[in-house]
C-alpha cells in the first residue's frame, strides 16, 4: 500500500482520499487482500477470502468490510464457526450484507467465530501479543480491524462478542440498541439478545456505519428502529461537549486488574479537567440481577436451538455447546419467564436510573486479554448492557503490564445511540489516545 493508504486509515479518512483519488480507490482493497493474505500464517483471523475485490458505486465504494461467519453470505461459505456447517454456502445474503453491497463496499471475505458465537474459540490471535485470546465470539473481525487489514468488520454480541474483544485488541467497538440492525441471516444463538454490531478505528468510522445501516425488516420479529441520523464523512459526528458521565463501577470492580483500574481513573480526572462533570452512580438492582437473568435467557433460547443440532452431531460439537444445551433445558418455564420479566423491568428503568447523565462510563473488561487462546475472557462487564439493549461503545484508552490494550465503554439509554456515539466522540477526542496498529 502506499502511505496515503497505510493500515490504519479509517473509513471516514478513506472516503475523503478516495473521493480525491479513483485510482487508489480502485486498488484500495486488493491491496488489503494482498496484506491479508501475509499475515494471515500467523494472525489466523479469517475463514474465508474474496476471490476478487471489484469496487462498486455508492456511498461506501472502495471500503473493504469483514463479515463475521455467522452473517450469511450467498457467494461465500457461512461456517458459523462449526464442522457441520464447513462447506455451507447460503442461498441468500443477511440483511446487513445486502446492504452493505447496495451502499457499494466490498465484502472482504468471513472472519473466525466461536463456535455458533458461544465459548468454543477458533485459532484467531491476538496481534498485539499471539500468545493471548484476541476475545470472542468476534474473534476475527476485531484481530483484523486491530491489524489494520481492514477500517470496518461486522461482530455480533449475544453477552460481550462485541465490547469485549474490542477493548483486548486496542480499537473501538459499538454494540447499538437491540433491534437497530435487523438480524435476518445472522445465525441466532438467543434470539431475546442477539446484536449486530461494529469493529472500527475510530467513533466517527462506528457512526457511520450505523447510520448508514440501521433499519427494519418485515423478517425480523425483533427489530425496533433506532431514530435516524446522518453522519457527513467530512466532519464526522459532532462531539457533546463536556457532558455529564455516570462513573458505573459495579461491586465487581475489586475484581479488576489494578492497571486496569488506573486508566479508568486516570481517563475519569482527563475528562474531568476538560469539563465534564462526572459523578459516581451505583446501580444496585442490575448489578445483582444481570448475571443471572442474561445467562437464564441465553441458555434456554440457545437450548432451543442447538438441542437439535448437539443430538443430530455429536462429534461435531463441542462440550462447550453440550453444556450450553444442558444448562438451559435444567431451567424451567418459570424460570425462563421470571428472567424475561426481570429483563423489562430494568430495561424500562434505566432512562430514569440515569436521568440527568449524558451516559455511563464504565469498564468494558477486567483488564488485559487472558493469556492462551481456550478461555476468550469474562463478560460480566458486557453482560449488564447487552441485557438492557441499550447502545455501548469501546474506546481504547491504555495499555497494561503485558503492554496488551486496555479499555473504557461508554453506555446510552435506548435508542439514543446518536447521543451515545456524540459522547464516545467527545470522550475519544479529549483522551487523545491513539494505540497504534498491532504489528503480527
Amino acid at each position: 500500500m502506499t502511505d496515503l493508504t497505510a493500515p490504519g486509515a479509517g473509513v471516514l479518512e478513506l472516503l475523503r482520499l478516495f473521493r480525491n483519488d479513483q485510482a487508489v480507490a480502485d486498488r484500495y482493497a486488493a491491496a488489503s487482500l494482498e496484506q491479508a493474505k501475509a499475515v494471515e500464517p500467523r494472525l489466523r483471523a479469517f475463514e474465508y477470502f474474496p476471490t476478487d475485490t471489484p469496487r462498486r458505486p455508492g456511498p461506501m465504494s472502495g471500503i473493504p468490510v469483514a463479515i463475521k461467519d455467522i452473517i450469511a453470505t450467498s457467494d461465500m461459505p457461512t461456517t458459523n464457526g462449526s464442522p457441520i456447517y464447513r462447506d455451507h454456502v447460503p442461498d441468500a445474503d443477511a440483511w446487513v450484507v445486502e446492504r452493505l453491497r447496495n451502499l457499494g463496499a466490498t465484502i472482504f471475505g468471513k472472519t473466525v467465530s466461536t463456535e455458533f458465537a458461544w465459548r468454543h474459540p477458533g485459532p484467531t490471535v491476538n496481534p498485539w501479543n499471539p500468545a493471548h485470546t484476541p476475545g470472542g465470539s468476534s474473534s476475527g473481525s476485531a484481530a483484523a480491524v486491530a491489524a489494520g487489514i481492514v477500517p470496518l468488520a461486522l461482530g455480533s454480541q449475544t453477552l460481550g462478542s462485541v465490547i469485549r474483544p474490542a477493548a483486548f485488541n486496542g480499537i473501538v467497538g459499538l454494540k447499538p440498541s437491540f433491534g437497530a440492525i435487523p438480524h435476518t441471516g445472522v445465525h441466532p444463538l438467543s434470539p431475546s439478545l442477539d446484536h449486530v454490531g461494529f469493529f472500527a478505528r475510530r467513533v466517527d468510522d462506528v457512526a457511520l456505519a450505523l447510520s448508514l445501516l440501521a433499519g427494519s425488516s418485515e423478517s425480523d420479529p425483533h427489530g425496533r428502529p433506532i431514530p435516524g441520523f446522518v453522519v457527513d464523512p467530512g466532519t464526522g459526528v459532532p462531539p457533546l461537549d463536556r457532558p455529564r458521565l455516570a462513573i458505573v463501577r459495579f461491586e465487581k470492580w475489586a475484581k479488576a486488574e489494578s492497571e486496569q483500574q488506573r486508566v479508568f481513573d486516570a481517563a475519569v480526572e482527563k475528562l474531568r479537567g476538560a469539563g465534564a462533570l462526572l459523578e459516581e452512580l451505583e446501580l444496585g438492582e442490575l448489578d445483582k440481577a444481570n448475571w443471572s437473568a442474561i445467562n437464564t435467557i441465553l441458555t434456554c433460547e440457545g437450548a432451543l436451538i442447538y438441542a437439535p443440532l448437539v443430538e443430530k452431531y455429536p462429534d461435531r460439537t463441542s462440550d462447550r455447546l453440550k453444556e450450553l444445551v444442558q444448562t438451559g433445558k435444567g431451567h424451567s418455564a418459570h424460570g425462563y419467564l421470571a428472567a424475561k420479566a426481570s429483563q423489562e423491568k430494568l430495561r424500562s428503568g434505566f432512562d430514569s436510573d440515569i436521568a440527568g447523565f449524558d451516559a455511563v462510563l464504565t469498564l468494558p473488561a477486567f483488564g488485559e486479554a487472558p493469556r492462551g487462546l481456550a478461555y476468550t475472557g469474562d463478560a460480566e462487564y458486557c453482560a449488564p448492557w447487552t441485557l438492557l439493549g441499550v447502545a455501548a461503545v469501546t474506546l481504547p484508552a491504555g495499555f497494561g503490564k503485558n503492554r496488551l490494550p486496555l479499555g473504557l465503554q461508554i453506555v446510552g439509554a435506548y435508542r439514543q445511540d446518536y447521543r451515545t456515539l456524540r459522547v464516545a466522540k467527545w470522550v475519544e477526542s479529549t483522551l487523545g489516545f491513539d494505540p497504534g496498529i498491532a504489528e503480527i
